[in-house]
């Protein structure tokens, strides 16, 4: 069976670790590839590496530099259809779902490419006399990107891009579950014409991460996943001294008011709380709605559920399986839970009849009215098709649910009403709002990240945010005498 290896100094890296993890097709429901699972001498390696190669391209000119992002950028708008294949095949998403993933990710790519400015610092001509302040932009050295399993493209490409563009050397770990995509992006770089050992990926379990949190060596974490891991993350990492973007899980809501477009807000739930099968942290999980608009809403909404196609991914389908199995039967649990709670299932993704092999890690989506707010299906970050609904009898009472939770990701708001709209993005206590859009990712010039337990100290990632994370400021005092200076200076002030 196919083994993934790492890939470290420009080429495959085959491990001899002994480990390996199953590599699954969701849609198949059986093991396809394993993928190497790194021992303590391949860690040092890919840091050794990284850190080798670091001087070389820290001193590049950004010229060069920003030229080989603009290679990279077009060799990936070429040959994306490849990359959208892998992850389809090893994620379970759809292709469109798959293209649209690396799509965003080449935002922050392009964004990248604009680096010479980004990097600029600044300049006071005779602070004191004949003395001038300037301070400039320099990378950390190696940097360390752990990332999930649902965005297997687009979540590394929110950091290494900029990492590489600030003159970093990159270590990224992707998650076993699917690490083909990795190992792909890492060719094309090499193809792109990035020396050998300024990107590198290791493929491994929590050895791995343990591996980059705690050497001396990797000088930042980027992370992106669960609430408790992220949490595990940043106080690991922060306490073996390396700077730490630590994005974690969410529980997003979407507001809807009594004179929202109900067609609007119907098919802005059923992409926001559906696409990707829910396996992403800015699906919209909780639909509030404020009375009496619940009990029209809800028929738009299973309207619309009963023509999504479930189904394999390469049969032009409108959403594919789950990751894993287990992960399946997890998100299905709080069917039940919910069913106990006292909430109503109005749809149950469990009965569906998927375009796919049998086997597959099927759930359809799910749709559960009357949620109660202690309910675990209503506390929990479910990461899967199941959308819940909430009643509230007001604005005030939807605003102070939202705020109340333990997550502060992203949220919605939909209403026809400007003066509503503009209380709520003062007033609710969330990192990332849309106002009638349902999935408020921000464009890659603008940084993304969470409040609250979504995310682990204040370094965002991508946009301006990711530039000040993947550089140091060196700020220099400079004085140089005029040809006709004489005498003695001993350097104070004379005034």
């Amino acid at each position: 069976m196919t083994v993934v290896p790492h890939f470290i100094s420009g080429s495959e890296y085959p491990s001899r670790s002994g480990r390996t993890a199953p590599v699954f097709d969701p849609a198949l429901g059986k093991q396809t590839k394993e993928v190497a699972l790194a021992n303590q001498d391949e860690i040092k390696a890919a840091i050794a590496s990284a850190k080798a190669a670091f001087p070389k391209w820290r001193d590049m000119s950004l010229a060069r530099r920003q030229a080989i992002i603009f290679n990279f950028r077009e060799l990936l708008n070429a040959r994306k259809g490849e990359l959208a294949a892998i992850i389809t095949e090893e994620h379970g998403k759809v292709l469109s779902d798959a293209l649209g993933e690396i799509t965003r990710g080449q935002e922050v790519v392009e964004f990248a490419c604009g680096m010479p400015h980004l990097l600029k610092g600044e300049y006071s001509e005779n602070a004191s006399t004949n003395v001038d302040v300037y301070s400039t932009k320099q990378p950390l050295g190696v940097v360390g990107i752990i990332s999930p399993f649902n965005f297997p493209a687009m979540v590394p490409m929110w950091f290494f891009p900029v990492a590489l563009a600030a003159g970093n050397t990159v270590i990224l770990k992707p998650s076993e579950k699917d690490p083909s995509a990795a190992i792909w992006m890492a060719k094309l770089w090499s193809e792109a014409g990035l020396p050998d050992g300024v990107f590198n990926v290791l493929n491994g379990d929590k050895e791995a991460v343990d591996g980059l949190l705690t050497h001396p060596d990797v000088a930042s974490i980027s992370f992106v996943g669960s609430t408790p891991i992220a949490q595990y993350i940043y106080e690991t990492a922060a306490k073996h001294g390396k700077r730490v973007q630590s994005l974690g899980g969410a529980k997003n809501h979407m507001l809807v008011l009594p004179d929202a477009d109900l067609d609007l807000v119907a098919d802005s739930a059923i992409n926001a709380g559906f696409g990707s099968a829910g396996e992403r942290c800015m699906a919209i999980s909780v639909v509030v709605a404020v009375e009496p608009i619940a009990d029209a809403l809800i028929p738009k909404i299973v309207e619309r559920i009963g023509q999504i196609k479930v189904g394999d991914g390469r049969r032009s389908c409108d959403m594919g399986p789950l990751v894993t199995k287990v992960h399946r039967d997890k998100v299905a649990s709080y069917i039940d839970i919910a069913k106990t709670d006292g909430a109503a299932v109005v749809v149950d993704g469990r009965e569906i009849n998927p375009d796919g092999d049998a086997n597959g890690f099927w759930l359809g989506p799910t749709l559960i009215d009357k949620v109660p707010t202690t309910s675990k299906t209503y506390l929990e970050e479910i990461f899967g098709p199941v959308l819940s609904i909430v009643r509230v009898k007001s604005y005030e009472e939807g605003l102070q649910l939202i705020n109340s939770g333990a997550f502060g990701n992203g949220t919605a708001i939909f209403t026809n009403d400007g003066g509503a709209a503009r209380r709520f993005q003062n007033e609710v206590e969330v990192g990332m709002i849309g106002i009638n859009v349902p999935i408020p990712v921000p464009v890659a010039y603008y940084s993304f990240g969470g409040w609250k337990h979504s995310l682990f100290g204040d370094s965002r990632a991508h946009g301006e945010e990711g530039f000040r994370f993947f550089t140091r400021t060196k700020v220099i005092t400079s004085r140089w005498l005029d040809p006709s200076h004489g005498g003695l200076n001993l350097g104070f002030p004379q005034n």
